[in-house]
């Protein structure tokens, strides 16, 4: 293309410093932070942030930024790493279906531990969530879908986001941006096959995002300078990490029209997105039809891609494997009503009547589906009970996308759901009320002893 990709998105995103925000706009942002805070907190008290805050207490330093893993403020790039890998920990994180990329974990972390860090209010920060997801998505959709082969999107496009909204909130001009986002380019990477095996890898993914992206926004805020071609150019990001230098126009399509922020899915199942089609339609059937887990002979899923590929685990024995197991979460939604937390505790990774209905549940490929992929995300389900019926149905989307999305009442139930837990009902409480209306930045939460001492 004729005009650099790269300076054209640095300018959109630097014009969110003063540009007119829409009152539906700072609602969508502000809904991400919600959702941000409630994927944030179950994970604070598990592996593999809290062996890494405990691993990296030593070089914590002082600051302002608070990680919430330990509630123990610190420096910058310090507490978006480790709150980045919190949020990504229980797969409860938001989704931008056309990039197939979570920029919650990578974009929100470093913004928020800029702005805590400068003293800026909720405005700024914001103003610097929605330019990071504008410029991040923009970049994923431009290399999509052929890059998801081999690269875990919230790992590479993530490093994007994570630069921009800290250029933001660092108030750099366009110049500044552009390089932030060159440099980015460069440390991007994440690999898929840290969660085809299992590891803890892949929460890492966005925790680097976002520490590699906050140091290129403090570098470019510096006076360190990037390759401004790092997007485009024959060696560049689109090159190395697709099949060509990028769907420049595709991406580019919509800027100050249309933003990405308003079109984010939030998870209504704590698994893996590429599940929730085919458990939406088997939620659908057993609502009409009333079955229970014993009556099901089998149950055959055709879907998408990335549901063959790397969600088809009829043996998942861990919890990670778990949480990306077409047979386990089936499994899971029958026995025990839902695909939350619960799921994946112990005692139902255990659970004899999940285990047994797993071996009857198949998964292939469905051309159709994977033609429409990634702008659609669907499934076509077919459930065969002992009785003899047969029960089919199409999912055309997931309850969550942006075209059958969570209200902000299910969204607050969500956040209650997954914080109370954690801090405590009245605590959630407040933060919930500070994150739909306040003005000033939320700061740090009660933490449960068990958090606290690892």
């Amino acid at each position: 293309m004729a005009e650099n990709p790269l300076t054209i998105l640095a300018g959109h995103a630097a014009s969110w410093r003063a540009r007119p925000m829409p009152a539906e706009v700072e609602r969508h942002a502000r809904r991400a932070l919600i959702d941000w805070f409630a994927a944030l907190l179950p994970g604070c008290s598990r592996p593999p942030a809290t062996l890494l805050a405990a691993a990296l207490a030593p070089e914590r330093g002082p600051g302002r930024a608070i990680c919430y893993v330990d509630g123990i403020p610190g420096p910058v790039r310090h507490a978006a790493l480790l709150n980045a890998i919190a949020s990504h920990t229980v797969e409860f994180d938001d989704i931008h279906r056309d990039s197939g990329y979570h920029p919650g974990c990578p974009t929100i972390p470093p913004a928020l531990a800029a702005a805590q860090a400068r003293g800026a209010g909720m405005e700024t920060l914001l103003r610097a969530i929605v330019a990071g997801y504008e410029v991040s998505c923009r970049i994923g959709m431009a290399v999509q879908p052929s890059h998801y082969r081999y690269w875990h999107t919230t790992g590479t496009v993530g490093t994007f986001g994570a630069a921009v909204s800290t250029a933001l909130v660092l108030g750099c001009d366009a110049r500044q941006v552009a390089h932030a986002i060159a440099t980015a380019a460069t440390f991007a990477g994440g690999l898929q096959q840290a969660f085809l095996s299992d590891s803890m890898s892949k929460p890492l993914h966005p925790g680097h995002a976002a520490e590699a992206g906050a140091l290129a926004a403090i570098g470019a805020a510096a006076g360190v300078t990037g390759a401004l071609d790092a997007l485009h150019g024959p060696a560049g990001f689109a090159a190395a990490t697709s099949e060509d230098r990028g769907k420049w126009d595709k991406a580019l399509a919509g800027l100050d029209e249309r933003f990405a922020i308003t079109a984010i899915t939030f998870k209504n199942h704590g698994c893996c997105g590429h599940i929730f089609a085919a458990l939406d339609a088997v939620q659908e059937l057993r609502r009409e039809h009333g079955f229970a887990a014993g009556d099901v002979a089998g149950i055959h899923v055709g879907g998408y891609g990335p549901t063959k590929t790397i969600c088809d685990r009829p043996e998942a024995a861990t919890e990670a494997d778990a949480r990306f197991s077409v047979q386990y979460a089936i499994a899971a939604l029958l026995v025990l009503g839902g695909v939350r937390l619960a799921a994946f505790a112990p005692e139902n990774l255990r659970n004899p009547a999940i285990r047994a209905l797993m071996p009857h549940i198949s998964v292939a490929l469905d051309p159709e589906l994977a033609e429409a992929y990634p702008g659609r995300r669907a499934a076509r389900v077919r459930i065969t009970l002992r009785d003899g019926r047969e029960l089919c149905r199409y999912q055309p989307t997931r309850k969550g996308d942006p075209d059958a999305p969570l209200s902000d009442a299910e969204l607050s139930e969500k956040f209650t759901e997954l914080a109370a837990p954690v801090i405590g009902s009245a605590a959630a409480e407040r933060l919930l009320r500070a994150l739909w209306s306040g003005s000033a930045l939320p700061g740090a939460v009660p933490l449960p002893v068990r958090a606290a001492a690892e």
